[in-house]
């Protein structure tokens, strides 16, 4: 074998239908940029603190006094502090009857979501994930074997999910339906009846529910959020949760998932998240010793959501701004600190939005997210994250205005 020519080293075919745009191949572009020296307006991720939001002081004491104590790895499940907090968390929001093994930290919620997925996936099983989706979910399920099917969020019913939809898109195949609710990337806080209806189909079908919450304690307007978990208790569902936005702490990995409901029929699987979630040992233990503190005082982030309040000031901007340009139009979001404008693509002859992102970076040094990268199947819509001031937001409303100007993909 010496002197011969190895061959390739490729990567795993499993690979080769996923994506992430949120960190792809533009983020990559703006990176080199920035590190060339040009300033980068980045809205592509939820990261409050690269936008000045800061963590409650209870946060960072906790974070500190625990650090000589968290050395060690804790029970798989998380640490009883941490765990008793959520507890009562998730109950405070309606989830019945919850106990100590019914819940797990992660490190983030990412983690909890491929813990979860994983237990449950056969080769060729089936997921309902909603269109646009959160992109983790749908690589996370596909990576896993499953055979994704997207239904379809109705922008003219305000990115509420379409039930008729969903009823025909359940297979014999099918195993689960992903809720996320409030929607990365719409901005969407569904009502009860809509989160009743999906859970009758679930009843109807034998479906596990996965229901993803982490923008519930950033609802504006006054609405309320429900839990699908707390209006289902007949139901198996996993809820999943953490305070990396609503505490403004994404860099700590702090998130964690409950298992509700009848589980009766679930034991199998439970044993198979357990599996899981104890041969990735535990979470971050310094992480998991800030829950107490954060979920003492759940609604920290009301501040911000609330007339005056720094996300309820920058929704107000960038939808004044968004309005003020020809071609675009938005629906209003309600929670989190996400919008997904629509571009009017026969105006621009928009065949590309991939490109269509990109040229506005490089013009005008505003990173977007094309819809493609929330698996948005036309060209005509991309994400904004709305957490710069609004001062900025109106600026970088004004840069796009500008582009859009003179905008074209026609030849």
């Amino acid at each position: 074998m010496t002197g011969e020519k190895r061959g390739e080293i490729r990567k795993s075919n499993k690979l080769d239908r996923i994506s992430y745009e949120l960190r792809g191949p533009i983020a990559d572009k703006a990176s080199k940029m920035a590190r060339e020296g040009i300033k980068i307006l980045a809205l592509n991720t939820g990261n409050p603190p690269a936008f000045g939001f800061r963590a409650p002081q209870a946060i960072i004491d906790a974070m500190t006094s625990s650090m000589l104590s968290a050395e060690a790895y804790s029970d798989s499940r998380g640490i009883p502090g941490a765990i008793e907090a959520i507890r009562k968390y998730e109950e405070s929001k309606g989830i019945p009857n919850l106990a100590y093994e019914d819940i797990y930290t992660g490190n983030g919620v990412s983690e909890m979501i491929s813990v979860a997925v994983q237990a449950l996936i056969e080769d060729g099983d089936e997921i309902l994930i909603p269109m646009p989706d959160y992109p983790l979910w749908t690589s996370v399920s596909r990576l896993s074997g499953a055979k994704v099917v997207h239904y379809v969020c109705d922008e003219q019913a305000e990115w509420n999910p379409d039930l008729d939809d969903i009823k025909k898109k359940v297979g014999p195949r099918t195993k689960a339906i992903v809720i996320i609710n409030p929607n990365n990337p719409t901005g969407a806080n569904y009502s009860k009846q809509v989160l009743l209806d999906i859970l009758e189909v679930a009843r109807e079908n034998n479906l596990l529910v996965f229901s993803d919450e982490i923008y519930d304690r950033l609802v504006m307007d006054d609405l309320p959020h429900y839990s699908a978990a707390a209006l289902a208790p007949d139901l198996p569902v996993i809820t999943f949760n953490g305070l990396s936005k609503s505490h403004m702490i994404p860099g700590f990995r702090c998130g964690w998932m409950c298992l509700s409901g009848d589980k009766s029929s679930a034991k199998s699987y439970i044993e198979g998240v357990h599996m899981l979630a104890s041969m990735r040992l535990c979470a971050n233990v310094p992480a998991q010793s800030v829950i107490e503190a954060g979920l003492a005082d759940p609604y920290n982030c009301k501040q911000y959501t609330v007339p005056g309040g720094r996300i309820y000031e920058q929704r107000e901007a960038i939808c004044k701004a968004i309005d003020e340009i020809p071609g675009l139009s938005v629906v209003r979001p309600k929670a989190a600190f996400y919008m997904f404008p629509k571009i009017d693509a026969e105006k621009f002859h928009i065949t590309s939005d991939e490109k269509f992102v990109l040229d506005f970076l490089n013009e005008h040094h505003v990173l977007l997210t094309q819809g493609k990268g929330f698996n948005w199947p036309t060209p005509d819509h991309f994400r904004i994250v709305y957490l710069p001031e609004a001062a900025e937001l109106t600026a970088m409303g004004q840069h796009l205005k500008s582009f859009l100007a003179t905008y074209s993909q026609e030849d």
